[in-house]
């Protein structure tokens, strides 16, 4: 019903930056989903980075340094990550849901992952 295929990812040396791609598509797909990032590193649980509806939100880890955008019209969302750090290096995935949580229970759909390593 909802299609997320993320892009973008790769290894980067700390200070570095990535942007990452969200592209979003299906039947049920509609620009008033509320759009989030979360990442997961090995053994960890998946966390909450950035959020955007009417206006965005960001975990404390990445606020300053991470930038969360959409363009409705081509269907993306992106994450800016400026200055990556080590402890940036996870899995990112974009999630489409109905309200601006950190909680990732609260989204329905989810895509595959893009996976980012910042070597030091």
């Amino acid at each position: 019903q909802v299609q997320l295929v993320e892009s973008g990812g790769g290894l980067v040396q700390a200070g570095g930056s990535l942007t990452l791609f969200c592209a979003a598509s299906g039947r049920s797909w509609s620009s008033n989903f509320i759009m989030g990032w979360f990442r997961q590193a090995p053994g960890k649980e998946r966390e909450f980075v950035a959020v955007i509806d009417w206006t965005t939100y960001y975990a404390d880890s990445v606020k300053g340094r991470f930038t969360i955008s959409r363009d409705n019209a081509k269907n993306m969302v992106y994450l800016q990550m400026n200055s990556l750090e080590p402890e940036d290096t996870a899995v990112y995935y974009c999630a489409a849901g109905s309200s601006a949580a950190a909680d990732p229970r609260r989204y329905s759909y989810w895509g595959q992952g893009t996976q980012v390593t910042v070597s030091s």
